[in-house]
């Protein structure tokens, strides 16, 4: 009895050893099949491709309810995502202020949002014209060809002032190439209209139009001509997907 019994302690003992060493030695077949995953790169993850100033910036849509007054959730991101480039890339002079025109929104609608990101504040929010081509209650046809009178989205940069025709107005620097770089070929300015006023709304269901400039009320163009001015960034945003794949700004040529 006791013979019989030697052989099957070994190999009860030998069976342990194995089993013991297989819960700390990964199977290395396994291991070819499903690698570890590496860790993604900085560019790869969403916040860490990004600096603090793109964070705080992109909170203000939810602190300040934003899609409460109307802003298209897409139009902000757009909007911040453009001048985080362009902030980058060394174009901005103000990365305090950003302007950003819905043109998702009708002209009877308050759609010129004007925010201080860094005191995360909306200083203006008020009506602005679309083109006489672009549409009437809704701006949906967009050019960046002289004498079309209609409307060109994308990114600006706010410019120097003078006083014209349309009396104090603003110039504006055009950062979409293709798609609005015309603009100061084009005259495309913002200055105040007699066109833009709440009574239109009522009387008429939308405010007048311009011929493609982003015109705003006679009596609040000087103040906010005088927040903006020189170097921040006016985002006009069309309503459509095509535009973020065409923009140049958006993908990285600025």
């Amino acid at each position: 009895m006791k013979q019989s019994t030697r052989p099957v302690r070994k190999w009860s003992l030998l069976t342990l050893a194995l089993v013991c060493l297989n819960l700390f030695i990964p199977d290395i077949s396994t291991a070819k099949k499903s690698p570890v995953k590496p860790v993604a790169a900085a560019s790869e993850n969403p916040v860490s491709a990004h600096g603090t100033w793109y964070l705080m910036a992109a909170a203000s849509y939810e602190r300040l309810n934003l899609g409460q007054l109307g802003l298209s959730h897409e139009a902000f991101n757009l909007a911040i995502e453009g001048m985080e480039r362009l902030q980058q890339a060394g174009r901005i002079a103000n990365d305090r202020i950003i302007s950003i025109v819905d043109f998702s929104l009708p002209s009877s609608q308050k759609r010129l949002f004007i925010i201080d990101l860094e005191a995360q504040r909306i200083l203006f929010r008020t009506y602005v014209a679309h083109g006489q081509r672009s549409g009437t209650v809704y701006a949906k046809m967009f050019s960046n060809k002289p004498e079309s009178h209609q409307s060109s989205p994308g990114f600006y940069l706010t410019a120097g002032t003078y006083n014209g025709g349309n009396g104090y107005s603003m110039q504006l620097v055009g950062l979409d190439k293709g798609i609005n770089d015309k603009a100061f070929q084009r005259a495309i300015v913002m200055h105040g209209a007699p066109y833009v006023h709440e009574g239109l709304v009522k009387s008429q269901g939308y405010i007048g139009r311009s011929h493609g400039c982003p015109a705003v009320s006679e009596k609040l163009n000087k103040p906010i001509i005088e927040t903006i001015k020189n170097g921040s960034v006016l985002f006009i945003y069309p309503g459509n997907r095509d535009y973020a794949r065409k923009s140049t700004v958006l993908n990285g040529k600025v």
